[in-house]
Parts: C-alpha cells; structure tokens; sequence
C-alpha cells in the first residue's frame, strides 16, 4: 500500500477477480483499502487509459 500510494501510484493497475467476484464486491472491498483520495482514480482508471492509449478516445467520447 505505501508504494501503491507514493511511487508507483502511476504504475498500478487495478484488478478483479471477475466473474467470481461481482463488481459490487470488488469496489466495496477497494474503497476499505488504505490509498489515498487523489490515487483511487489512478489506479481504478487513469493508468490503464493512459497505458493502452486510450487519452484520444476518452476525449472524444466526452465531446
């Protein structure tokens, strides 16, 4: 957690166990883990846009 919080908060991606684990689950048991406010969007979306290039997409599907 310390590192997921500090320096490799741009490099940890987030995962499940789906579909053994429903998403209900999964995102109840991520938001009692101890990261930080400002890193929860980093690893749940943010890395994985940034990492398969997807920035150009987002953007244009927010148009």
């Amino acid at each position: 957690m310390q590192y997921a919080n500090s320096l490799l908060r741009t490099k940890v991606l987030f995962g499940s166990d789906y579909p053994m684990i429903p998403p209900d689950r999964w995102i109840a048991d991520f938001e009692k883990l101890a990261i930080k406010p400002e890193v929860r969007p980093l690893i749940m979306r943010e890395n994985a846009i940034r990492l398969l290039g997807l920035q150009n997409a987002t953007a244009t599907a927010a148009e």
